[in-house]
């Protein structure tokens, strides 16, 4: 019997080696617009994320994470391709229908760094990052260069955002239903919508079988069906899987069984839905036997938007992006600092917390460092790589500096160790100035959440305020005193670095 035992296990060592060693699969999930205190394990007490707040207990959170552009399509290039968004040139604000493909095809992505190294590669959600080289992008021809030229072997999603035209899904280089027969064609109508109808966002009309497979309460699931769909066709292959929700960017679309559910409105039922989308992707990981081998990451595009949903929730006393000062587009905090937790069961201690400066833009370094993939000096410039401090001693810091550009290039902000210095007075973001405006923010927003900042009276800039604006962050996590005439050397500092990191990149495999 004992040696039947010793030659069957002999037999079955290789087996198990190869078991043992096999490459961790990634999971990366970007969440649009969900704000620094939209989770309950960040703070929320009006809305309920059991699964979100799983994964925070059994990996590690961060309180001092960042997206490196408080705008979506910029954080979005970031993320794909280690480099900041201010490098591109006019890559500030969102791209729409017409715009071609922002990312250079023959730039390193951080899905070529996984397929570099044998991974199978999908995208599912939101691109926003454009389709094609011409302008405008003929919807009717294949939408290429696109997601499969950046090395991505899958693509299934929304091609802009959830707010905007063509509404249709994309797979791949064409929309789901499309007929050449029924083209595309600008200008027109494709579904009524009120919110279009009423701030004039242009329309792409045709196709009407491409636009009748989209429905707005069905997307969240369909994204989900798609994502369980891939892992479960790829469970016996290293993946590399970028889920990016529409959740919880306006219009609040959830699903029917989600609405009502939470206490902050539409606003508050679409986090439900975005929990319950976590759910399902960590469920199918457990179901297929991969969970325990699956780096888990958890984050959001940007900073929750003070949108008309995002005011009814605020009304209603949910704080969209807890104590922090400013909301989406902002150079303010709450513009950029997101929630951020990882999870990699062995490698990651359960239940851990981290207050390192990190962002977005390291993703593509740390995805090169956990697929074993050696970057070059020219990919990736900006991205740094964060398993020290994912799996190492959540006191590590792994970078001291930190980019971070807004909606307007007047206001680029540079982070460096508890001090950031905003280029300009202001928000640097939206700047609607009555209550109900879909684009209200900056000053004016004060008078209707109550915060406060020394330069701001009465809902507007003081006209004597500084030019500038400096914030010691662990003194002043609320951002209420700009503290720049009392620390001019730090200001300056602080921009002299700036100007030197625009010029030369800083990440550690680029020196």
């Amino acid at each position: 019997m004992q040696r039947i035992s010793l030659c069957l296990a002999i037999l079955l060592f290789p087996t198990l080696l190869c078991a043992a060693e096999k490459p961790p699969n990634i999971v990366v999930i970007f969440a649009d617009d969900l704000g620094y205190g939209d989770l309950s394990c960040y703070g929320a007490t009006h809305v309920e994320t059991p699964n979100i707040d799983r994964l925070a207990a059994e990996g590690r959170s961060f309180t001092d994470a960042h997206s490196a552009s408080a705008v979506c399509t910029p954080s979005r290039y970031a993320l794909l391709t280690g480099r900041y968004p201010v490098r591109h040139g006019n890559l500030w604000s969102p791209v729409f229908l017409r715009v071609p493909l922002v990312v250079e095809p023959d730039r390193t992505t951080i899905a070529d760094v996984a397929k570099a190294e044998g991974y199978e590669t999908a995208i599912i959600g939101k691109w926003h990052l454009g389709f094609g080289q011409k302008q405008p992008v003929n919807w009717n021809d294949p939408l290429k260069p696109g997601p499969l030229e950046l090395g991505f072997d899958y693509y299934f999603g929304i091609p802009v955002v959830n707010s905007h035209p063509p509404f249709v899904y994309i797979e791949n280089h064409r929309p789901v239903g499309f007929d050449k027969n029924d083209p595309f064609v600008y200008n027109q109508k494709a579904e009524t919508r009120a919110f279009d109808e009423k701030f004039g966002i242009e329309q792409i009309g045709g196709a009407k079988a491409a636009h009748a497979a989209y429905d707005d309460e069905e997307v969240g699931t369909k994204l989900t069906e798609k994502a369980v769909d891939w892992i479960n066709q790829h469970q016996d292959s290293p993946f590399f899987l970028y889920l990016a929700t529409t959740n919880i960017h306006h219009p609040f679309t959830p699903a029917p069984r989600f609405q009502g559910t939470s206490k902050a409105g539409r606003y508050g039922d679409f986090i439900h839905e975005l929990d319950w989308i976590v759910g399902e992707v960590m469920q199918t990981l457990k179901e297929t036997g991969l969970d325990e081998n699956t780096l888990v990451i958890f984050t959001s595009d940007n900073g929750g938007m003070l949108n008309r949903g995002g005011q009814e929730a605020w009304r209603r006393g949910h704080r969209l992006n807890g104590d922090l000062f400013g909301f989406k587009f902002d150079a303010w905090e709450g513009g950029h600092r997101v929630p951020f937790i990882a999870r990699w069961p062995g490698k990651i201690s359960a239940g851990s917390k981290s207050d390192a400066l990190i962002s977005n833009v390291d993703l593509l370094a740390t995805v090169a460092a956990v697929v074993g993939h050696e970057l070059k000096p020219d990919e990736g410039p900006d991205s740094f790589n964060l398993l020290p401090v994912l799996t190492g001693s959540p006191e590590q810091q792994v970078r001291d500096h930190l980019l971070i550009a807004p909606q307007k290039r007047t206001h680029l902000a540079i982070r460096k160790g508890d001090w950031i210095y905003i280029s300009a007075a202001g928000n640097g973001g939206f700047m609607a100035k009555n209550v109900g405006d879909h684009g209200f923010g900056g000053a004016a927003a004060t008078k209707f959440t109550g915060q406060i900042n020394s330069d701001i009276t009465d809902g507007k800039i003081k006209p004597n305020a500084p030019k500038a604006q400096l914030y010691n962050l662990k003194e002043d996590p609320t951002q209420d005193v700009n503290v720049i005439r009392e620390h001019p050397e730090i200001a300056e500092e602080l921009k002299t670095l700036m100007e030197e990191i625009r010029q030369h990149p800083t990440a550690p495999h680029a020196n």
